[in-house]
């Protein structure tokens, strides 16, 4: 690809993300990775200096459906919106089908009777294959900014 046709690829798919994680389309959000791939949420500081701790930890397709099965069936949890802001994407390279790429986030959480409050703001750090039914991710690394988080995160960033 091109460099225009790869940036509005990868445009694409982190608008059908967020669009995903924003309307709790857990089976959609899944959808976008790879069999085997890698998701990860971690505070900044732990990835810089290159500890595992993370708050989530993926490695298939098929954990991160349980992770959507988790929150529509079983977890209890006082319930909230989340609305993704997500800047363009950065190609870092692009190369035999491999796209590295990297974008900022920002995360507003609005609980049902109260307010909006920022959630999480951090980047995403991104590995996407070119598959036959497009880009899919390989690996998602959400690297926050803060080392904290207001009470739990049951949602995917």
């Amino acid at each position: 690809m091109d460099p225009m046709h790869t940036f509005l690829a990868v445009q694409d798919i982190y608008t059908d993300y967020t669009a995903a994680v924003d309307n709790n389309d857990w089976d959609a959000w899944a959808d976008l990775f790879l069999e085997t791939c890698e998701y990860k949420v971690q505070p900044r500081e732990n990835f810089e200096r290159g500890f595992p701790l993370a708050t989530m930890w993926f490695l298939s397709r098929g954990m991160l459906r349980d992770r959507g099965y988790g929150i529509k069936e079983t977890l209890f949890h006082d319930p909230y919106y989340q609305r993704h802001i997500v800047s363009a994407p950065r190609i870092l390279s692009a190369e035999d089908g491999v796209i590295v790429s990297e974008a900022n986030y920002a995360v507003f959480r609005t609980k049902l009777d109260g307010e909006s409050t920022v959630f999480n703001v951090g980047r995403y750090l991104d590995r996407l294959r070119t598959t036959e039914d497009g880009l899919r991710f390989e690996q998602r690394f959400c690297i926050y900014d803060s080392e904290m988080i207001p009470n739990s995160m049951i949602y995917p960033i």
